[in-house]
């Protein structure tokens, strides 16, 4: 889907022409040139790519409340640019686990959205922050994965 940034005015449209796949074709060839494919084992991307949800985190460690709200208020170039940097790093590792692991990413997070959906009705949830089995009373989300929050994988 082709959106703005955020509801405080973000950075424009995301350009369309990048995709999963061509993230994906990217990514390989990348490793493939510099011979790191016996490297990229499913448990060494994804130990890789939790490193680098650390550095996200880093991001905003320490940083006001107020700073961290949509459109981070205060931020400079330089910090958004790093910020885009982690992010990319957490993407890439991402997509090139999802590659390694025979897993179709795009058409995973399409069944993953609408699975969040019917865990969480609009109609019910309502602005709640609730877990999904706050909902399950009323006959959604029941049977659904234990021991996970709201939106999680």
């Amino acid at each position: 889907e082709v959106a703005g940034a955020g509801a405080q005015g973000g950075q424009g449209i995301w350009d369309v022409a990048v995709s999963l796949q061509s993230l994906r074709e990217r990514q390989a060839t990348f490793a493939k040139d510099r011979k790191w494919d016996p490297h990229h084992t499913p448990r060494n991307l994804a130990l890789a790519m939790v490193g680098e949800v650390g550095e996200l985190c880093e991001c905003f460690q320490w940083k006001p409340d107020a700073a961290t709200t949509a459109g981070l208020p205060g931020w400079s170039e330089a910090d958004r640019e790093h910020l885009g940097e982690e992010m990319s790093d957490v993407l890439l590792y991402l997509v090139r686990l999802a590659d390694k692991c025979d897993v179709n990413l795009a058409e995973a997070v399409l069944k993953k959205i609408d699975k969040n959906a019917a865990k969480y009705p609009a109609h019910l949830v309502n602005g709640s922050s609730a877990k999904y089995t706050a909902y399950s009373d009323k006959g959604v989300g029941a049977g659904e994965e234990g021991g996970k929050g709201k939106g999680t994988a």
